[in-house]
């Protein structure tokens, strides 16, 4: 994948859990469980940080060519 590529997968993920977060529409609902609700929009969150990070660690690598077999 391209700089390019993970750049903009990392701001579409960002985008995405932010998205989840805003919206009133949970797995688990803040009005019926209170506190609890936070959970699931927490997993979210935590799970594009590190979708994120793992996207933009080599960020500034290309793709990697194999190595060539010896003739």
């Amino acid at each position: 994948m391209t700089p390019r590529r993970r750049t903009i997968s990392a701001i579409l993920v960002a985008v995405g859990a932010i998205v989840y977060g805003a919206s009133p529409i949970d797995v688990i609902p803040e009005l019926l469980t209170g506190p609890l609700g936070l959970v699931d929009d927490a997993a979210v969150w935590v799970g594009a940080a590190v979708w994120i990070y793992n996207l933009l660690k080599n960020r500034g690598q290309g793709p990697v060519d194999p190595p060539r077999p010896k003739v």
